[in-house]
């Protein structure tokens, strides 16, 4: 959801959880590359960690704030988004560009917090986050845009960014399914039209890949692999459900890396001695 305020959305059905559960993938993801680079033996920095995960909400609600603007005219004709702010007309264009404005200023003050080579990464990601919501009228692969949106803080390490650019592939081609629909009537492209014939096939693929990626443990293969077996992919309700799911795979991966760094020791007792000391 756009995140708080008069632009929370309300979609149907389940309103109620929109928001959390939409904002919870992007916060997790962007912490995994933060987990990865503690020291071995240690936990993550938590300073980092709260900087990173209460940024990715607030460009994860930007994001939201920008797509419904672009697509106001497009949501008055979807029964799930008819509701939202401004597609009902509830709130005017300008204070949909004040909200945006007092969330893209709370992101740059977290920005300024870190340094030059991350404030140019994170100001580089808004034209992404403009971009995409008109990927969807001149492509079928919009879902690919929003990857490299809501991942592109991993550019850093490419194991990551492919990984996590196939996860969103997965979940956000399942959430497109409530409206594939209306999303035929009315024009708008997405990877749920683009794979209709054969979803699970191509929803099995990704999630290959991005465990490939990820050389993550087995409970995560097993929770996507339940995911994509058991999807009513022509049930929104279902759908939703299992977007919503992906907060469990977010979960895993981060304990998974956490753990997986504390079994680690500190090597520096078994580094020998320079020659000229001994």
């Amino acid at each position: 959801g756009a995140g708080g305020g008069s632009l929370c959305r309300r979609e149907t059905p389940l309103p109620e959880k929109r928001v959390s559960a939409s904002a919870a993938a992007p916060a997790l993801r962007s912490e995994l590359p933060i987990a990865s680079a503690a020291e071995p033996g240690c936990l993550p920095d938590w300073h980092t960690l709260s900087l990173f995960g209460i940024g990715a909400v607030l460009l994860r609600g930007a994001g939201c704030t920008v797509n419904d603007m672009w697509g106001r005219d497009y949501d008055k004709k979807v029964v799930r988004t008819a509701s939202r702010p401004l597609a009902a007309g509830e709130i005017s264009t300008f204070q949909s560009f004040v909200f945006l404005g007092g969330q893209l200023s709370l992101a740059l003050c977290l920005l300024l917090y870190l340094n030059y080579y991350s404030i140019v990464l994170g100001a580089a990601s808004l034209s992404l986050v403009i971009a995409y919501p008109l990927m969807k009228r001149i492509t079928y692969w919009p879902q690919l845009v929003l990857g490299l949106t809501f991942n592109w803080g991993t550019l850093l390490g490419w194991s990551a960014i492919r990984g996590s650019l196939m996860w969103t592939l997965v979940y956000d081609t399942i959430y497109a399914h409530q409206d594939k629909r209306d999303s035929m009537v009315i024009g708008v492209k997405s990877t749920a039209l683009q794979f209709e014939e054969d979803p699970k096939q191509w929803l099995g693929g990704f999630s290959l890949a991005m465990l490939l990626s990820f050389c993550v443990a087995g409970g995560n293969w097993a929770h996507l692999a339940h995911q994509i077996y058991t999807l009513g992919i022509d049930k929104p309700e279902d759908c939703w459900k299992k977007f919503a799911s992906n907060r469990a795979v977010g979960v895993l991966l981060f304990t998974g890396i956490v753990l997986g760094n504390l079994w680690k020791r500190k090597n520096s007792k078994n580094v020998e001695e320079p020659l000229e000391n001994k």
